[in-house]
């Protein structure tokens, strides 16, 4: 952690949750019983299968284990003031990451090797400022549903798999709004724009060879020009069409999000929040102190 990021003390979720994020989970809400309704499709075993699954397949981070990436946790949980979960490195040949929150159980993080090996150090505390921010909003309920309902629409019976379709549908359309959201939490961990927006554009077309040649700059400015379709009810429709089937809205939409969000008046807010440092004594005095 720099001088420059200083823990957001005190920092809520509500404090950077996007809208569309708040908006589809209040919409989620207005199906009552949906978590129970699922674990008793699959009778408990969904949440065991993927836990276990997991956790004899990765490498856990510790401070014997990749100390660096260890660090890069604790940092990030210290930044965005939250308990640290566990961290596991997995060997896989697609870039990824993601976040299980199993009840009873520690939440932990996923990165596969094929995205350490793809970003620098700052970008890769990005990404587990990412799945941070999945914990920070209590995503895990719905995220799990998630992985759950595709379970099951691959195990059930044409008339389960009827009924986790619908279900798939409302999820993932809440999975895409909640990333929205995660790209906030690894902004205001990084405190740079270019890192996230950077993490995004290597996620769009990068390699460990490519990397290196790849311009920012030209990313953001493309994801300005895709923003300029929206102009019209038609470029709209298309980009809904592109982005029903994905669980992650496309890297472009995700990049301009940021782009704007980092010149907001809310960013630029909760970003004043590291100056100031909880002081013991002051406290007892009901106050604060600056940095």
């Amino acid at each position: 952690m720099t001088f420059s990021t200083i823990p957001l003390i005190g920092l809520r979720a509500n404090h950077f949750r996007h809208p569309l994020d708040l908006q589809s989970t209040n919409t989620l809400k207005q199906f009552p019983g949906l978590d129970i309704l699922i674990r008793q499709i699959l009778g408990g075993v969904g949440e065991q299968f993927f836990y276990l699954e997991n956790i004899a397949s990765s490498i856990l981070v510790s401070k014997q284990q990749l100390p660096n990436l260890h660090q890069l946790l604790l940092d990030a949980c210290q930044i965005l003031d939250l308990e640290p979960p566990q961290l596991y490195i997995r060997q896989n040949p697609i870039p990824n990451a993601y976040t299980f929150a199993m009840r009873g159980k520690q939440p932990f993080i996923v990165i596969h090797t094929s995205l350490i090996e793809l970003l620098t150090p700052d970008e890769i505390q990005a990404v587990i400022a990412h799945e941070l921010g999945h914990l920070k909003c209590e995503h895990g309920v719905y995220l799990t549903l998630a992985n759950l309902v595709i379970l099951a629409a691959n195990q059930l019976s044409p008339w389960g798999t009827m009924l986790t379709q619908g279900l798939q549908t409302q999820l993932m359309e809440w999975v895409r709004c909640a990333e929205f959201t995660c790209d906030r939490a690894a902004l205001l961990a990084t405190q740079d724009p270019r890192i996230v927006m950077s993490v995004l554009m290597k996620l769009s077309g990068g390699s460990p060879s490519l990397a290196p040649q790849l311009n920012l700059d030209a990313f953001v400015a493309q994801a300005r020009t895709y923003d300029q379709i929206s102009s019209t009810e038609l470029g709209e429709l298309l980009k809904q069409a592109q982005t029903a089937q994905l669980s992650h809205p496309l890297p472009v939409l995700r990049a301009r999000e940021i782009d704007r969000w980092s010149s907001s008046s809310n960013y630029q807010d909760l970003l004043k929040r590291k100056f100031m440092v909880y002081d013991g004594e002051a406290n007892r005095k009901g106050g604060w102190r600056n940095w």
